[in-house]
């Protein structure tokens, strides 16, 4: 059976002018910055003017870990959105900026698909309106000036050795994980080793995506700890006196995105830290600003569950008196499949045993997920090789695990395929069953919050760490860091450290290999397993196949 593309549904869009959408959300021309006809930033003032109203509900949609069946998380917070705009709700979605890395490199684009997308989709999966070169931008300022300092005599007394500031470029480039700068000679500086993060790993991003106004984005840009000196006294980012003009590259990135979706509804778009090295989830001034213009506002968090949803919870939700209503896990009959031992070739053949065998992993979700007091429904985005006692498999465990799931049928029929889950969302969020708290509380020392996402999340037996690192915390505590949440770095394919450990595994260890203080964005980093902050490309990269045809269009762009 043959499909139209993402790339091609997304040009035939019916869009409307930018100035109309946000018209729909009360949202004066004048207060918006035009990029185009279909896409515009909002004004800074009116965000303000905004405070007084009270808020909408907040649905997070999460999922299952992704395998390489597919699971459409983003494509299922699209078509959520636009279902409850169906069903007489005024909602809005949040999601997050795509990364030019993956879409050169294997994952492609992050902007749903199907008749559930949010358009221009070419633009957002390209420069889109020029954030993640501001914060690439910002980040290096910051790297040069740093380096600068030490050329021209180093009156701070920075030890050369202790510089914890990476360099980043968004794009992934395995070459530049380690590296040397300054070689050449004197007219140079001095040789040191450092290396590359990619964008969306950076501390500045993050610090875009958890920052409440400019004025707060300046005070974390100026907290962010860049070096050491000899006696290993902290560096900052406003000792070096780039913090003001870090801020003045970001002004207009800070600016939440207004897009729309196929269906002409409301979507912001802004952020995009990745969610296996970073918190993995939209800006808070988009998400509180379409919490202010809308009944609903649809967000989701990168990956799984244990990845997105867990520091959605513990670190956006921790720092923005965030109180999400209900939560969406996104699972797939193929995906169960996989879970369940299946070869991807093999998938399209009914296996009822295979789905059974592979629902556990998405029981572990609901359970994490019910943890933090937050109400839980299951929608099973539909692939037309699905078959109804593989449906059926699905929903009857999932009504073991105490939870309801729901076909959904978006990505074929847009918001006409997904109108049951819109309604048992609103069901869940208007019952008053929410009672969110997070997973554990600010003055839980460091390594004991590590030991608690494994253990509790994981369901990992221990956390392992060499001494340094115990060392290093305890140190960060000394400093007044310790009531800082955890940002945990792993692979986003498994509960574990081990990509190919699929399903629920229990007994299994969580090596943390190095931590990072990111003292600007509010949390400490834990790098474990063999996650790189830098990804390489695949072997046959999707760069390879994208390209502009006869007729000016991209081609092969997801």
């Amino acid at each position: 059976m043959a499909f139209k593309t993402d790339i091609e549904i997304a040009r035939e869009a019916n869009k409307k002018p930018i100035m109309e959408i946000g018209a729909k959300l009360g949202i004066p021309a004048e207060h918006l910055l035009p990029y185009g006809h279909d896409k515009a930033k909002v004004g800074q003032e009116f965000i303000k003017s905004l405070a007084d109203r009270p808020d909408g509900k907040l649905i997070l949609v999460t999922a299952i870990n992704p395998t390489p069946a597919g699971e459409g998380k983003t494509t299922t917070t699209v078509g959520l959105g636009d279902g409850l705009n169906r069903i007489g709700k005024k909602a809005v979605i949040c999601i997050r900026e795509a990364s030019l890395g993956p879409n050169f490199g294997m994952k492609g684009g992050a902007a749903g698909g199907g008749m559930a997308q949010v358009v221009p989709m070419e633009e957002m999966n390209l420069h889109f309106t020029g954030d993640f070169h501001a914060i690439t931008s910002a980040h290096n300022l910051l790297s040069a000036m740093i380096d600068n300092h030490i050329y021209w005599g180093n009156s701070l007394g920075i030890d050369e050795r202790r510089v914890v500031w990476r360099r980043v470029m968004d794009m992934n480039d395995r070459a530049l994980r380690d590296i040397v700068t300054s070689l050449g000679g004197v007219s140079n500086g001095f040789p040191r080793q450092t290396g590359f993060d990619i964008t969306v790993a950076s501390e500045v991003m993050a610090i875009l995506c958890l920052s409440k106004d400019l004025e707060d984005l300046q005070k974390r840009l100026g907290d962010i700890v860049v070096a050491y000196t000899r006696d290993k006294s902290p560096i900052y980012c406003r000792d070096i006196k780039a913090d003001g003009a870090m801020t003045v590259l970001l002004k207009d990135a800070m600016q939440p995105n207004l897009v729309q979706t196929l269906e002409n509804n409301p979507a912001f778009v802004h952020g995009g830290p990745f969610a296996n090295i970073a918190h993995g989830c939209n800006s808070v001034i988009a998400t509180r600003t379409a919490l202010k213009l809308g009944e609903y506002v649809v967000t989701e968090a990168g990956f799984g569950a244990d990845l997105g949803a867990e520091k959605f919870f513990d670190i956006k939700c921790r720092k923005a008196g965030l109180k999400p209503s209900a939560a969406v896990i996104v699972a797939t009959v193929r995906a169960m499949k996989m879970n369940g031992g299946v070869a991807k070739a093999d998938l399209g053949a009914e296996n009822v045993g295979a789905v059974q065998k592979g629902c556990p992993n998405l029981g572990r979700h609901i359970a994490n997920v019910k943890s933090f007091g937050v109400p839980v429904v299951v929608a099973i985005n539909h692939f037309y090789s699905d078959t109804d006692a593989e449906v059926q498999a699905v929903k009857d465990y999932v009504a073991a695990q105490g939870a309801e799931a729901i076909l959904c049928k978006h990505w074929a029929m847009g918001s006409a395929g997904i109108e049951d889950l819109a309604k048992k969302v609103v069901q869940l969020a208007e019952s008053g069953a929410a009672n969110f708290a997070p997973l554990y509380p600010d003055d839980m020392p460091l390594f004991q919050k590590i030991e608690t996402i494994a253990k509790r999340i994981y369901h990992a037996d221990e956390v392992l760490a060499d001494k340094s690192i115990r060392d290093q915390l305890k140190a960060w505590e000394a400093a007044g860091y310790g009531h800082l949440p955890i940002c945990m770095a792993k692979t986003q394919y498994s509960f574990s450290t081990d990509p190919n450990l699929r399903g629920a595994p229990t007994g299994h260890s969580v090596p943390v290999r190095e931590v990072r203080l990111s003292a600007g964005a509010g949390f400490i980093v834990a790098i474990c397993g063999e996650i790189m902050t830098m990804p390489g490309l695949p072997k046959v990269p999707s760069a390879e196949v994208i390209r502009l045809n006869d007729l000016g269009h991209v081609e092969g762009l997801f």
